[in-house]
């Protein structure tokens, strides 16, 4: 039986999940930026919180910690490279590593890039991956620390998992997100499709993520930086792919 996948807004657009193992009753958070909205879902659906799974140490993304793992006795998981600048770990992670959420086995994969350090957790039986910042709706993280060429391999990883995989991600920003894509693609028409029923949904006021693998592949140029259509798009025909990406980046840190 696969996870069942929640997702629990918070702060001003940030999410949350929780995923629960119905077959044990166990239950793990993927990022905590603040404890009552989770706990609140935790005690509406009877489950169990048994881990605190941590993606990077940005406060948005670690705030209520503390207070969920007081309130719960939840293990806390985050990686080793980030260890220094998260809350006290009961395991530290490195890539290819195995996390376990009941009966389910999820792999580490280091995603640096947003941040030195930023993992994802992807679970296959379930076909889920956890991406917080690194992967967006239409997105990826602005480069804080790493590289571009160290975000592009990062997210080269992200995209060659099966395309019907559910990708869980960590902010309400794929209105804004939408509209840059389309100042890259503006002829691609999945994109345009894609772009009419993310501002329906947001008119609604419902939520945009989780979103598909493979819509992110169709539509996401950060995504799409190998394909001959983006160089000829913007003038960089021959450029590398990394060279293209970070073009693509730079834009959109000036939109």
């Amino acid at each position: 039986m696969p996870l069942e996948v929640v997702t629990i807004p918070c702060l001003q657009d940030n999410y949350a999940y929780l995923a629960h193992d119905p077959a044990t009753g166990d239950t793990a958070v993927i990022d905590v930026p603040e404890a009552g909205p989770i706990r609140e879902v935790l005690t509406l659906r009877g489950w169990r919180l048994t881990d605190i799974l941590v993606t990077h140490h940005h406060p948005d993304h670690i705030g209520g910690v503390e207070e969920l793992r007081a309130a719960t006795g939840a293990r806390v998981l985050g990686a080793a490279a980030d260890a220094h600048r998260l809350p006290r770990l009961d395991h530290a992670l490195s890539e290819g590593d195995i996390v376990r959420v009941g009966a389910e086995e999820g792999r580490v994969i280091d995603v640096s890039g947003h941040t030195n350090g930023h993992i994802a957790f992807h679970f296959p039986r379930s076909r889920v991956v956890f991406t917080a910042d690194s992967l967006m709706a239409f997105g990826c993280g602005r480069l804080f620390e790493g590289t571009g060429p160290q975000m592009w391999a990062s997210l080269r990883k992200l995209s060659a998992l099966p395309p019907e995989t559910l990708v869980c991600s960590g902010h309400e920003y794929t209105l804004s997100n939408a509209k840059f894509a389309r100042t890259i693609e503006p002829d691609n028409q999945a994109l345009i499709s894609r772009c009419d029923a993310v501002e329906a949904a947001r008119a609604q006021g419902r939520a945009t993520v989780p979103t598909l693998l493979s819509d992110e592949i169709a539509t996401n140029p950060f995504l799409r930086a190998d394909q001959p259509s983006v160089k000829a798009a913007l003038g960089m025909t021959h450029a590398s792919d990394d060279a293209v990406f970070t073009e693509i980046r730079s834009r959109k840190d000036r939109f």
